[in-house]
């Protein structure tokens, strides 16, 4: 009788079964790739330099090894890495140091506390010992409260650190003391300690980059939390944590870099050679490449009325900065659309103030002529006050008016945003 093979852990598998009961996490889960990897002893979280998707990377021997309660745990604390902003945070400058990594897990860990590993499991090792979760309130940070934030809890350890180097324990313990992280001569108990996560990937991304992860995950926790609220159930989340949360995507949205976004995200990418750029692979036989990006983007703009010369002013002023990386087509309408007048809007042109057309509205028109043609994204410029249209076949932006973006006229999961 032949062995039977074990096929490693597979976390895509489990992740519906993991939160059923967890509404909240369960949406923002389907918004984060799983990646399954031996180059991480445990788990981490990263934003992808290439795509700029949240990805959650999981050692399959150490998941698989977990009970279901704790597998809940990691994924939780590595979600709250990425909710609190720690892995899209600045970097500071030398990076980040063991207090940054145990603050921020501290941080997380309050709101988790009974669904961590304590003891042994296949991760990191210190002194032959397996690492444990920082937990407030047990173990080294016994003398620590629950609750408070990265923050605080950074305050707190560099006290204690600079305390012990003074020569006083403080409130971390006697310095130098045997037993379980005692740490070295000199330092609290808590100083052998760390992370029992990856940190590594923590504020890598820059630039543009950085911009859409930080977008993407506003609107993927906004959208998580909007489904929580419908359901009337967040599961776990705390009261604490839901209030930071909702703070957090409630701040009023710069709808210039919301803009800017979506473009950015319409972009396609095109690889060229370029004898400037030298192949590092082959130098001597093939040219470099060099990665393009552009994108084209219709622009609909309702005849009805209902957008003014200084929502117009506004909205073309910003377009004028944004021209180098897009191709901008500007589409009347109003129930039609007026084709004689659409025209491809360039950098510094003046745009065409003449209204065009008069009657209702439908955005059923603009929608099948864009879906018509090769559009990478559509902006629709109107007062929302018309049906529902059918399906675009690229994405789709609604900008309006401060009040008709609160309460459109029909309901959507597109992005909706003001332009005040």
């Amino acid at each position: 009788m032949s062995d039977t093979i074990k096929k490693p852990f597979n976390l895509n598998m489990h992740t519906a079964r993991l939160l059923m009961n967890e509404p909240f996490f369960a949406a923002l889960s389907r918004r984060i790739e799983k990646v399954s990897s031996t180059t991480v002893p445990t788990a981490g979280v990263r934003v992808n330099p290439d795509s700029a998707q949240f990805e959650l990377i999981y050692n399959p021997e150490f998941m698989g090894a977990l009970s279901d309660n704790h597998k809940l745990g990691v994924l939780k604390h590595e979600f709250y890495h990425i909710i609190l902003e720690h892995v899209t945070g600045r970097r500071p400058p030398g990076g980040l140091k063991r207090i940054d990594n145990i603050a921020m897990d501290l941080a997380i860990n309050s709101h988790i506390s009974t669904e961590l590993p304590r003891d042994a499991c296949p991760g990191p090792m210190i002194d032959g010992e397996p690492m444990k979760a920082c937990i407030p309130g047990e173990g080294v940070f016994s003398h620590l409260p629950m609750g408070e934030t990265y923050e605080w809890y950074k305050s707190k350890l560099e006290d204690e650190m600079s305390e012990s180097e003074d020569g006083d324990g403080g409130e971390g313990g006697e310095p130098g003391e045997g037993g379980e992280g005692s740490g070295q001569p000199g330092q609290p108990q808590w100083a052998d300690s760390d992370s029992f996560d990856s940190h590594d990937d923590f504020g890598d991304c820059e630039g543009t980059t950085n911009e859409i992860a930080k977008e993407r995950l506003r609107d993927s926790v906004k959208k998580a939390a909007e489904e929580a609220e419908k359901a009337r159930n967040w599961g776990s989340v705390s009261s604490s944590m839901r209030q930071n949360i909702m703070e957090r995507i409630s701040t009023k949205v710069d709808w210039r870099k919301v803009l800017r976004y979506f473009i950015k995200t319409s972009q396609r990418s095109e690889r060229m050679s370029t004898p400037r750029r030298i192949n590092r692979r082959f130098p001597k036989i093939h040219p470099g490449k060099r990665v393009r990006r552009h994108a084209k983007i219709a622009i609909s703009i309702d005849q009805s009325g209902s957008v003014d010369d200084a929502m117009l002013a506004a909205f073309f002023s910003e377009l004028n900065k944004l021209a180098e990386i897009a191709e901008f087509t500007v589409v009347p309408f109003d129930t039609r659309v007026a084709e004689d007048k659409v025209y491809t809007w360039k950098k510094g042109q003046a745009r065409k103030t003449e209204r065009v057309l008069t009657g209702g509205t439908c955005f059923n028109a603009p929608t099948k002529y864009v879906n018509a043609r090769k559009f990478d994204g559509h902006i629709v410029l109107t007062d929302m006050m018309a049906p529902k249209p059918v399906a675009s076949t690229c994405q789709r932006m609604w900008m309006t008016t401060a009040q008709h973006a609160k309460r459109p006229y029909f309901a959507t999961s597109e992005r909706v945003i003001s332009v005040n």
